[in-house]
């Protein structure tokens, strides 16, 4: 019989609850009804949802398209005083929503990093054999918003001690990975990992990995801004 999970959806200030059955990518597609409160989105949108988390079709259904070889991200970011900061809490699609709304942030995009294989599609990185994870790419204004209050907004979005998994979704891809862009913010990411564990905030370890950034390459157009054109505030549960 089929592992079932329960998934969290937070929207618009209403909770949703969905059954998920394992399969797809992180074991989280929706196949059950979703109780629904104010805000809420019908259940066909729900459900939607959870189709192109699993089969990775695009806005169209004939699949995802085809994508520029190389990324465009961050592009002109130091000519015009901006900085680039890229991070991985799990699915991308929560993770960027809050980033995008964050005062300060000039441009989010998702995509994926860290693997071995150039120009990954959706499907190639649920295989959890590239290597990669699910990542946000972040164009900030650092006179508005620090490298830190992103820091400290990334670590209160996700659970920072769940190893290769957040929640239902499980897989290398959904490790938590701070993407570094120089050594200064491989040095605030360490800071503040090591200030998180002497806090007694989490009771387990924290096991986010602090990288050097490599090559980001953009997902599908589908997967981009993915909660703001369906009306979706977040999915992720905060920490605190």
């Amino acid at each position: 019989m089929a592992r079932m999970h329960v998934r969290m959806w937070c929207v618009g200030g209403a909770m949703l609850v969905g059954t998920l059955l394992a399969g797809g990518c992180g074991n989280g597609s929706s196949v059950g009804a979703v109780e629904r409160g104010s805000g809420s989105p019908s259940g066909a949108a729900a459900g939607a949802v959870g189709a192109e988390r699993r089969t990775g079709s695009g806005m169209d259904g004939q699949g995802p398209e085809v994508r520029p070889v190389a990324a465009a991200a961050g592009a002109g970011a130091k000519e015009t005083g901006m900085k680039e900061a890229m991070f991985g809490a799990g699915c991308f699609w929560g993770v960027e929503e809050t980033f995008r709304r964050t005062e300060g942030v000039i441009e989010t995009q998702v995509g994926y990093a860290g693997g071995l294989v150039d120009n990954p599609t959706y499907q190639q990185v649920c295989t959890d054999t590239t290597g990669h994870a699910e990542v946000v790419h972040v164009v900030f204004d650092p006179a508005r918003v620090s490298y830190q209050q992103l820091l400290d907004l990334f670590f209160k979005l996700h659970d920072p001690t769940q190893l290769n998994r957040q929640g239902p979704d499980i897989g290398s891809q959904y490790r938590s990975v701070v993407f570094a862009y120089g050594e200064e913010q491989k040095q605030a990411a360490e800071a503040t990992i090591g200030a998180l564990g002497k806090s007694g905030k989490f009771r387990r370890p924290i096991v986010t990995v602090v990288e050097m950034a490599p090559k980001f390459w953009r997902a599908e157009e589908y997967h981009q801004k993915y909660l703001m054109k369906r009306g979706l505030d977040n999915c992720h549960l905060p920490t605190e």
